[in-house]
This record gives C-alpha cells, structure tokens and sequence, in this order.
C-alpha cells in the first residue's frame, strides 16, 4: 500500500504559492496518484492521499468570515472530496490559531466525528506564531488531537517558526500524540534534517515524512532510525510523488546507495506505516509485476481509507503505535 501523507488539492490558484495554470483539483491529483509509478520493477499506484487545504488559502483575506464559520469555508473543498472519494483522500485539518484557538479545536472535534478527518496541520510560517512560545495557541486543539488520536503534520524547515526545535515544547507536553515532521526539517529557507533527525530518535512520538529529504540522508538516517519511523509524503502539486518514490526505492539497492532493504520494509515506508496510524491495514508489496498490474486493473483488492472512520477507532491507534516503537527500540 502506497499512502501519501501530504497533498495539498485545491479548487481555486494557491493565494500563498501562486502557481500558474489551472487549480490542481482533487480529480488532478487523482489522476497523479494513478500514475502508474516504477517501484523496483512493478507499476504502482498511490493507494490513499492525506488531503490538506494549500497553506496560503487558510490565512484570511479581506472578504473572508472569521471565527468558525470562516474556518469551515477554507476546509469545504477539502471536505467535498473526502466525502465523494473516501476510499482515496483521507481528511486532514490545517489548523489556523488566529481564527481562534478554541474555535479551530471545536472545527477540528466536529470534522473529526462528522467527515472522519484524521489528521492535522500545522504550518507557523503562513499563520506567523511562535509554535514554542504561543503554547495556550497550540494547547486547545492538541488536547482534542490527544483525546481522539488525530495525527499531527508539522510544516518543518525553514524560519523563522518552523524550525523543528521550535516545536519541542508541545511535542513533549502531548506525548500520546503523535507528530510527523513534514519535509523533514526541509523547506526553502534551511536545511534542518540533522535536528529533525535527532528528534525522532530522542521523541517515541516523534516520526519524519521523506519529502524533501536528500537522498544521501535518507540513506543514513534510515539505517539508523528505527523502521516504523519514517512515512512517504511528497507535498505535492508543487512535487511530482514518483521521483520520492524513487528515493526511497533506492533503499533496496546495495550500499553505499542503498541498504540491501527488503521489499516488505519498503512497503512500511511507503504506506503501511501510515497505514498503521490511520488505522488501515497494512499490505504487502506485490509479489511480480503481473500481480503488480492487476492490482491496478482493480483484480487484486486492498484495504481502502473507508475501511475505518478514524485511527482511534481501529484498534491500532497513534498512541499504540507511540507505545510498540517504544518497546522496540
């Protein structure tokens, strides 16, 4: 199972990023999430996308409504294509505190129970706070994410508010949450991985996304981490996801490129460890390429996002899997 953890759809031209040509809609990224893309051999396809507003269309704007209201219109497009494609796009909630703190942690409560959102975003450059000194910002909706096990992404690396130290304080006061640093302490004003790396060997709750992430590090910091420790995620539209595939594909090969990675813990990397979180079961990598291609002519069947309504749910829920790395170590 391919599962990527960060894709930002949009119906309207990012008003951060500017991209030019037409919104990357939730029918584009499917089509990019069908590729098919060459994994060590076999056509593959992206099983299940993490679906976030693009950072830059949650910030208000003159016109905009405020308050819960306005935190509801900028998670709507998000919304509309977790309810038509549930077994594709998994809810995740981009979490603004200047809307209000106690407003964005009751949005969060309610898409949660009502959407089956399993998933938050925090990005402190385009919301201009503090993530280690706007504690009473944070606390609201941590205690929500704590209390019905949604999973926290994290825009990490560049400054000045997403440093991934920065977010230490909230990432030790929440220890059954789990957090993804996003990018892997990678962005486009520094490069952080060093810190983010030693984070997720010092934190049980604490695991890195692979977009961004050089390859030579991927490398170095996988034979070191521990395997459950590490998810597939592109940030795409702006991304195209084959190409991190690939980085992470090259795992398997021999040294010093690769660490003669087996198949099976390519696929925990690629999906099924986020399968684990969002309380999907994992799957194992087609055996063959044939097996490979009639997967994606729908004649071998896989666990979908509707499988379960949220992690919590499921019996193998973030804090359980906080818990098992732990034991692991």
């Amino acid at each position: 199972m391919i599962i990527d953890t960060h894709v930002h759809p949009t119906d309207l031209v990012d008003e951060a990023w500017r991209h030019t040509g037409e919104p990357f809609t939730g029918e584009r990224v499917l089509k990019m999430m069908d590729g098919p893309f060459w994994i060590n051999g076999k056509p593959r396809r992206g099983d299940v996308s993490c679906i976030m507003p693009p950072p830059g269309n949650t910030a208000w704007r003159q016109g905009d409504r405020t308050g819960r209201e306005g935190i509801r219109d900028y998670q709507a497009y998000v919304t509309s294509l977790v309810q038509k494609y549930p077994d594709r796009f998994v809810g995740n909630f981009m979490y603004n505190p200047r809307f209000g703190p106690e407003n964005g942690a009751a949005e969060l409560e309610f898409h949660v129970r009502e959407y089956g959102y399993k998933m938050l975003k925090l990005h402190a450059n385009m919301h201009a706070y503090r993530p280690d000194r706007a504690l009473d910002w944070l606390r609201p909706v941590m205690r929500v994410c704590d209390e019905l096990g949604v999973i926290v992404l994290i825009h990490t690396g560049d400054g000045p508010y997403s440093i991934p130290t920065q977010f230490y304080p909230i990432i030790r006061e929440f220890p059954g949450v789990t957090f993804i640093l996003g990018h892997f302490g990678i962005q486009t004003g520094g490069v952080y991985c060093f810190e983010a790396f030693w984070m997720i060997q010092d934190s049980h709750n604490v695991i890195g996304e692979s977009g961004w992430l050089l390859q030579s590090r991927i490398v170095e910091f996988a034979k070191e981490m521990k395997k459950s420790k590490l998810v597939f995620g592109t940030d795409s539209p702006p991304n195209e996801p084959g190409m991190w595939a690939r980085e992470l594909e090259v795992l398997c090969h021999e040294p010093p490129q690769g660490l003669n990675l087996s198949e099976d813990d390519l696929e925990g990397y690629l999906g099924n460890n986020m399968a684990k979180l969002l309380g999907l079961a994992p799957t194992p990598p087609p055996k063959d390429r044939a097996e490979a291609e009639a997967y994606l002519r729908g004649e071998v069947p896989q666990a979908s996002a509707a499988d379960t309504h949220a992690g919590h749910y499921a019996g193998y829920t973030p804090s359980a899997w906080a818990e098992e790395a732990a034991e692991s170590r």
